[in-house]
């Protein structure tokens, strides 16, 4: 594989999201408590599947545009920054959500949605973003978009705890039918 072909790190890219989000025991590796993987044993367990090496890793981290991985300082252990559904803590501060917060979705949530609210089903926090144009694109990975308005000060008088993750996205355990609006379909 040459190290520039963009479609094998895509692919790649998303063989590491899976490990480092859901399953590391599928390449032998353990995350710690926060969600780090070491980076040797990270790169060992990927090439037991396909070609892989550090410069792979660092420009799949590098160019991602959503930005889903964060190495630490010494870029000796690596995370994604959040999605996991796997219990672990990426140390996340409680931060004050703006006033209105956004979930994009397919046409085929909506019924459950309207019924139940935004609940994180195999993760651990409900997404949310800050503007409708991500919105909009998150709900088109799942058919035809649907973009919810998230009333987010009005939870967090409510009590609700929100978290912002490097990347961006607004984190919380659930959203209630009542603090949601459809916006557009």
């Amino acid at each position: 594989m040459k190290r520039g072909n963009r479609g094998s790190l895509d692919h790649i890219s998303k063989f590491l999201s899976m490990i480092l989000r859901h399953h590391p025991e599928t390449i032998g590796i353990q995350l710690d408590e926060h969600g780090w993987a070491d980076v040797e044993a990270l790169i060992k367990g990927i090439q037991k599947t396909r070609p892989f090496d550090r410069y792979m890793l660092e420009e799949i981290v590098r160019t991602d545009n959503k930005q889903r991985y964060s190495f630490s300082e010494d870029k000796t252990r690596i995370r994604a920054n959040q999605g996991h559904s796997l219990s672990v803590d990426v140390e996340l501060s409680v931060v004050e959500p703006p006033e209105i917060l956004y979930h994009g979705t397919g046409e085929k949530f909506v019924e459950s949605i309207d019924r139940t609210g935004l609940l994180p089903k195999g993760r651990l926090y409900v997404h949310l973003s800050a503007d409708t144009d991500t919105a909009v694109q998150v709900g088109k990975r799942h058919g035809q978009p649907v973009v919810y308005r998230v009333f987010g000060k009005r939870m967090r008088e409510d009590g609700f705890v929100f978290y912002r993750s490097v990347n961006g996205v607004w984190l919380t355990k659930e959203v209630p039918v009542k603090y949601l609006e459809k916006i557009c379909k």
